[in-house]
């Protein structure tokens, strides 16, 4: 270990994923010998520039990278087809910043269209003087003991750039504009803040993401943590007076987590519906057939795919859920409609 000054953690550019964090708790830095594990915070130097040429910051600002400023990351694995396939490294050695949020990992993989990713080497990781790193989960959200929005609403979707976001943020408008209030929540993905402010910015009285939980990103997180912590997030949601939740779920359905969110019955239980997000007409009916499959109320299909109305037919011919523009899902007459059938969902269930 070697101790750090203050001043040094003040000038480093501090990163989305780190933001929960009180850099006052810290007095050292464990350097060589430290095994990184994600949700450590880490201070880093930047080497060269990749695709990532700027940090995303607490308050949403992109601030501009140049090799040798230090940044503070948390190390997280990544999952983005888009994007970058990445895990966090077993020793301090150089690796690579794989998330303008803020994610410190080793990149294995990444699109063909990306330049590579930023390069970076750690200094150390943050500790306490006893030697201790604190992690992103010592600044998660308290557990609390109460009920949840009385609905819960999910989106899945096809991938990533499916138009999962944008389905979620337009329910939001819907709902705040039918004069309900609204709560958002991310449960998995990779720390991003654009996201959580798309919903601030769309009508939600309070949003969440699983960086609120004590996590970084959530590829290679056990099932019953990502349950449990969703369960806490919606709790902290009724909380704050919000009666209905609207839960983005990332990725598509066959990225691992996701594929056991959607198979897990605790998860299930959580919703009162779902919309699915697509980017096409095949997979728009293949993933309302497999979320039917699952035994869930399938509310409708949304996405990037509504932006063709000849792909919009192909779906309508071949699925018994409507599509719904963006436009749709801000409507009152389909709040009103999606509530009735949440309804009569929870009222076939008890019966």
């Amino acid at each position: 270990m070697e101790p750090i000054a203050p001043a040094r953690l003040t000038a480093a550019k501090k990163s989305y994923a780190v933001r929960r964090v009180n850099f006052s708790d810290y007095s050292h830095l464990a350097t060589k010998a430290a095994t990184p594990k994600p949700g450590d915070i880490v201070l880093a130097r930047v080497q060269t520039l990749g695709s990532h040429k700027r940090i995303e910051l607490p308050n949403g600002r992109k601030a501009t990278l140049h090799p040798g400023d230090e940044v503070l990351l948390a190390f997280g694995n990544r999952y983005a087809p888009d994007q970058y396939e990445a895990y966090v490294p077993e020793t301090l050695a150089p690796c690579h910043m794989v998330a303008a949020g803020g994610i410190a990992a080793q990149a294995t993989s990444w699109h063909d269209r990306l330049s590579g990713p930023t390069s970076v080497e750690p200094v150390g990781i943050l500790c306490r003087g006893d030697g201790r790193a604190l992690n992103l989960a010592d600044y998660a959200l308290p557990t609390i003991a109460c009920s949840m929005p009385s609905t819960v609403l999910g989106v899945f979707g096809t991938s990533m750039n499916a138009g999962k976001t944008a389905t979620a943020a337009s329910l939001v408008r819907g709902f705040a504009k039918s004069g309900y209030k609204v709560g958002a929540l991310k449960i998995t993905g990779t720390a991003a803040g654009g996201d959580p402010w798309l919903m601030h910015d769309s009508g939600a009285a309070e949003v969440l993401d699983f960086t609120d939980g004590g996590l970084a990103t959530t590829f290679g997180t056990p099932l019953d943590k990502i349950v449990a912590t969703t369960r806490n997030l919606l709790r902290t949601l009724h909380r704050s007076h919000c009666d209905v939740a609207v839960v983005e779920i990332a990725d598509g359905l066959f990225q691992d987590e996701t594929r056991q969110i959607a198979s897990s019955p605790l998860m299930h239980s959580l919703f009162d519906g779902v919309v699915f997000a697509s980017g096409d007409a095949l997979g728009a009916v293949a993933g309302v057939n497999s979320l039917q499959q699952l035994d869930y109320r399938v509310l409708g299909v949304s996405g990037a795919v509504m932006q063709s109305p000849l792909a919009v037919r192909e779906i309508v011919m071949n699925v018994d859920v409507p599509a719904f523009s963006l436009a749709d899902l801000q409507n009152p007459t389909t709040v009103s409609g999606i509530m009735e059938q949440t309804l009569s969902g929870r009222l076939a269930v008890a019966q």
